[in-house]
């Protein structure tokens, strides 16, 4: 099994990952941490960090963390949402573990939730952590 995992350098991102490495573990499988950016900068770096603290300290199996470029003219969250797809599908994901901000309903409204466009992509199974 092939755990895929989206970040961005949130605390929900990270417990995404520790939720992921838990399941990668249990049921023997690796473990994909990614940053989707339009660049490969310090803040990409940053998150990608941020995520590895997220592994729990016994955690032994395979992890792979990498910033993904993808060029994006307007990172709105469903084309967001339509990436991590898109990067899960290249990667052989069997299950997508990602956080949610839980965004308001006017937010929501107005940006999107790029959880919810990765939700309803309906390709795999798909975990939201809070």
């Amino acid at each position: 099994m092939n755990v895929f995992v989206p970040v961005d350098g949130s605390d929900c991102s990270a417990r995404a990952v520790a939720f992921a490495a838990e399941m990668a573990e249990r049921y023997g499988g690796d473990l994909s941490v990614v940053h989707l950016s339009d660049a490969d900068t310090d803040a990409a770096r940053a998150a990608l960090d941020a995520a590895r603290e997220g592994l729990p300290a016994e955690y032994d199996g395979d992890a792979s963390f990498e910033v993904v470029v993808r060029e994006m003219a307007s990172p709105t969250a469903s084309r967001i949402g339509q990436e991590i797809l898109a990067h899960a599908r290249e990667a052989d994901a069997d299950h997508v573990v990602m956080g949610h901000h839980g965004a308001g309903v006017v937010e929501r409204a107005i940006l999107g939730s790029a959880a919810e466009t990765v939700v309803r992509g309906e390709m795999m199974p798909v975990t939201v952590v809070p």
